[in-house]
């Protein structure tokens, strides 16, 4: 398989990158939903907090690389081609998924910046991007949490959009995505 897009198919790197977002998103939602599940406080529920921004950091690493991969070759064309309506809705999709995975690390890190905490990625600590001010803080919460909800609706609409393709329009959306497969 070739590392780059073709007009015909994803490349290698696309489909890697993809496939470890959705792992990535697993986690990410995964460690701030089990947070719950602990007293605030909790050694158990700090290590999720902590688990949950690093996950998400990795999401804002690896956004840049899977948009350089966009970006460097074609898009794979669907086929048969969708109306134009669906195709406009797809690239809106698209974007918004974009946006949630630069924006949602963002804000975290600039919630942690304004709560004055320390910003943990994988034994190294992110400088805070913004001065302590614990209102903006609560503020820039409220966004974060908005932002994160909205996020399982695009991506439950990505998924079930990818299968209404695969399963019900017979195109080949889905398996543009898919390693090893014509």
């Amino acid at each position: 398989m070739n590392l780059k897009n073709s007009t015909l198919r994803y490349g290698s790197l696309s489909i890697g990158i993809h496939w470890l977002m959705l792992l990535l998103f697993v986690a990410v939602y995964g460690t701030i939903e089990l947070r719950e599940l602990f007293e605030k406080g909790s050694d158990p529920r700090e290590a999720l907090k902590t688990w949950h921004f690093m996950f998400g950091m990795l999401v804002f690493v690896l956004v840049w690389l899977r948009l350089a991969a966009r970006l460097s070759g074609p898009t794979p064309a669907i086929l048969p081609k969708p109306p134009g309506l669906q195709q406009l809705s797809s690239k809106l999709l698209h974007l918004a998924l974009y946006l949630l995975m630069i924006g949602m690390p963002l804000t975290g890190w600039l919630m942690l910046s304004a709560a004055g905490k320390p910003i943990p990625f994988f034994g190294l600590e992110l400088p805070a991007l913004i001065d302590e001010n614990k209102d903006l803080a609560k503020q820039i919460k409220e966004v974060h949490e908005f932002v994160g909800t909205t996020g399982y609706f695009l991506i439950g609409l990505h998924t079930v959009a990818a299968l209404y393709h695969h399963y019900i329009k017979h195109d080949n959306t889905l398996t543009r995505m898919l390693s090893g497969r014509k």
